[in-house]
């Protein structure tokens, strides 16, 4: 019987042992994608307990709360502790087995902490004080937390209107680990409220300095903007949309959209429709022209339960994943692209499993030889950024494309205790890669191919794709 969360976790053979150990484990973190917030890595910012650092904003956790039975204010309410919280977590945690809940805050709690006890009700009062305390240090600030996990890049996500204030502090410190915009303009394209889109344009317009009246105007600002997020070092762009966009349209068409949702009328759903399809593709030759890689994170339903809705706002674990006939209509849209040459590196990422193989046969109708892996199926996303997930996306481009061309893992993530996810993910690699090799599948002669194509999955494909 193994031991859990030994040295050798997740490893089942002994060619999975020596591409983690020797080869994955000293790689340095790119993570390409999170939802860091750069003013707590400008600010070098100290946590207040293990409670802030680790239930704040985390929807994973509420929903396996409220799954557990946990009442919302131990969730998101202001009227409990810090450890009342924490408590309630505690009471939780065993029961997320089978769940990567229970890998994950354990990897979590023996990697930051050097806390390798079963967190439990039993356990909760003394690891929480540990922690919170260990959290007052100057080791445990948001900069060391990251220099702790030997991060390299880090690429938050922001919209067009922000100052990017905080990245320019860090780069001005001279802090070592590069923390890079990432333009996500997803506000620009959300027209289903006339009064929110015109007070976004309106707020677009004060921060780029342009007069916006018309469409052409709006584009305009936004180019101002991106060449300032291309001066602070943005090299990706992404995009969480519910599906692709890829109706056609004219140019007198879309002026009129705009004109008539910026003067505050509702819009058809075949106006929103080509208005979103128009502004996908403009922000595609935008990346491309810049020589950015584009990401789209697409297949979410949002918001699903109302009534917390209005209570709590978005991303407060609500969200699951949705079914949309999606295949004609992302190859629509990258084949116009395509055809205009003026398709820019790209990554694909769905939510829903179903479509792994629609995503991995995909990308090789739009490879065309200029750089290695140019569309990339993305790592697992939320829902499947777990053990099963991973092996299955891996396994599907494996089969349909080429996995040693594959750019990695990311946390997606806002918290500095996330960066064990990259861990998990590298153990998996390596174990996908070791099994194969113990049951002949790969030549055990080939070890070193395989250790250095473990290493690029890591870490190279990633520096080398994106240029960092």
């Amino acid at each position: 019987m193994k031991t859990f969360l030994d040295k050798d976790f997740l490893l089942q053979t002994d060619a999975a042992k020596e591409l983690y150990h020797e080869h994955a484990a000293k790689m340095p973190i790119i993570d390409y994608h999170c939802h860091l917030i750069p003013a707590m890595v400008a600010n070098d910012y100290q946590f207040k307990s293990l409670t802030e650092i680790w239930l704040g904003g985390d929807h994973y956790k509420w929903r396996a709360m409220r799954t557990n039975g946990v009442d919302e204010r131990y969730c998101t309410g202001t009227d409990t502790t810090d450890w009342e919280k924490f408590e309630k977590w505690a009471e939780t945690v065993p029961y997320t087995m089978r769940n990567p809940l229970y890998h994950w805050t354990h990897l979590e709690l023996k990697t930051a902490f050097g806390i390798e006890k079963l967190l439990s009700p039993k356990t909760a009062r003394e690891i929480y004080d540990e922690c919170t305390a260990k959290l007052q240090t100057p080791e445990y600030s948001a900069r060391n937390l990251m220099r702790r996990y030997h991060v390299e890049v880090v690429c938050t996500t922001d919209d067009p209107i922000d100052s990017l204030e905080y990245h320019k502090k860090c780069k001005d410190d001279g802090f070592e680990i590069k923390v890079l915009p990432a333009w996500r303009p997803d506000k620009a394209m959300a027209v289903e409220v006339p009064a929110d889109f015109r007070a976004y344009v309106e707020k677009l317009s004060d921060v780029s300095g342009l007069t916006i009246s018309r469409f052409d105007d709006m584009i305009a600002a936004l180019r101002k903007r991106q060449d300032f997020f291309a001066s602070m070092g943005c090299k990706l762009s992404d995009h969480g949309i519910e599906e692709f966009y890829a109706e056609d349209y004219t140019s007198a068409e879309i002026d009129a959209i705009f004109n008539k949702v910026y003067g505050g009328q509702m819009l058809t759903q075949s106006e929103i429709l080509k208005f979103k399809s128009a502004m996908l593709i403009v922000f595609a030759e935008m990346d491309a022209e810049k020589g950015w890689t584009q990401q789209f994170h697409y297949g979410a339903i949002r918001n699903n339960n109302t009534k917390m809705f209005k209570q709590l706002g978005p991303d407060t674990g609500f969200d699951s994943i949705g079914e949309f006939n999606t295949a004609k209509v992302m190859a629509k849209f990258l084949d116009k692209l395509n055809s205009e040459g003026k398709l820019a590196k790209t990554i694909l990422y769905n939510l829903n499993p179903c479509a792994n193989e629609v995503i991995a046969t995909m990308l090789g109708n739009f490879q065309d030889g200029t750089v290695p892996g140019k569309i990339q199926f993305g790592s697992g996303w939320w829902f499947l950024d777990q053990k099963d997930g991973m092996e299955k996306q891996m396994n599907a481009l494996s089969v349909l494309g080429l996995l040693s061309r594959f750019v990695g893992m990311l946390t997606d993530s806002r918290s500095f205790l996330s960066y064990p996810r990259h861990e998990y993910f590298r153990r998996t690699l390596c174990n996908l890669i070791g099994n194969d090799v113990e049951n002949g599948l790969l030549p055990a002669s080939e070890m070193d191919f395989l250790g250095q194509m473990v290493e690029n999955i890591s870490y190279y494909n990633a520096k080398n794709f994106f240029q960092f």
